[in-house]
């Protein structure tokens, strides 16, 4: 537990049906276009609103296509792998890559059952403090009694 930002690499089969926008993503990437430093690979840039990948939902920014139909996109331009999908068909099959960030540290422990969202000393604290108010309070009142 080291505070680091790990990476966990899923592999998906994803079926897209081209729709009137086509297959609603963009791409970036390519042996002459590397958008990840020592990758040549093809990656989402962008999921167009209402379009087929969004629709779908399971497709996401920054995921890496690593084949169309079958067709590996190893050591492809990126024109050529731009009419690799453009020429797909209509029923259109991509192998993806989807890469989550894992938190590995000490930024907080959520065990099951505990709420995710507020830590437990924002609510204690004050909670504690009106008690102590409320004891000083009541210590007052009883005295003058």
């Amino acid at each position: 537990m080291n505070g680091r930002v790990d990476c966990l690499v899923t592999e998906e089969e994803i079926n897209l049906t081209r729709g009137p926008s086509g297959l609603g993503f963009n791409i970036v990437g390519g042996t002459d276009q590397q958008y990840v430093s020592n990758d040549s690979g093809i990656f989402v840039s962008r999921i167009k609103e209402n379009g087929a990948a969004a629709l779908d939902g399971r497709l996401q920014e920054g995921d890496k296509i690593l084949s169309v139909n079958g067709q590996d996109l190893k050591n492809l331009l990126h024109q050529d792998a731009v009419d690799l999908f453009r020429n797909a068909g209509y029923a259109v099959s991509l192998r993806v890559q989807h890469r989550l960030q894992v938190q590995n540290g000490p930024l907080g422990h959520h065990g099951e059952g505990e709420p995710s969202g507020i830590p437990i000393t924002v609510v204690l604290v004050p909670v504690f403090a009106l008690i102590m108010v409320a004891a000083w309070a009541f210590m007052r009142y009883r005295q003058r009694l």
